[in-house]
């Protein structure tokens, strides 16, 4: 279900990515190409969250030592905060709650 709503959301950004640009233009003052660019590296994040269960599987080696097998389990932390600066209004929050 995480992952339908995560590909939900990059289809609404990529549909919407230059309205967006345009936003943080008249919000924050940037160039708008500046803003362009600041939406696409918040894109590329959400696209590589897309792929995290595939990530958080953990790893099995077998025989490290004599007898000894060793195992990679990844959980998650639980919750998490994020302090982004005002320069980047999307980008950087856009880094971080896609992971989370």
């Amino acid at each position: 279900r995480r992952a339908r709503i995560m590909f939900k959301y990059l289809e609404l950004l990529n549909s919407n990515r230059d309205e967006l640009a345009a936003i943080i233009t008249a919000e924050h003052g940037k160039v708008f190409t500046d803003a362009q660019g600041e939406v696409t590296r918040g894109i590329e994040i959400i696209e590589f969250a897309t792929g995290i269960p595939e990530l958080l599987k953990g790893e099995y080696t077998e025989q490290v030592s004599t007898d000894i097998d060793n195992w990679v389990m990844r959980q998650p932390l639980g919750v998490v905060a994020g302090i982004t600066p005002f320069n980047f209004p999307v980008m950087v929050p856009m880094w971080m709650f896609p992971m989370a």
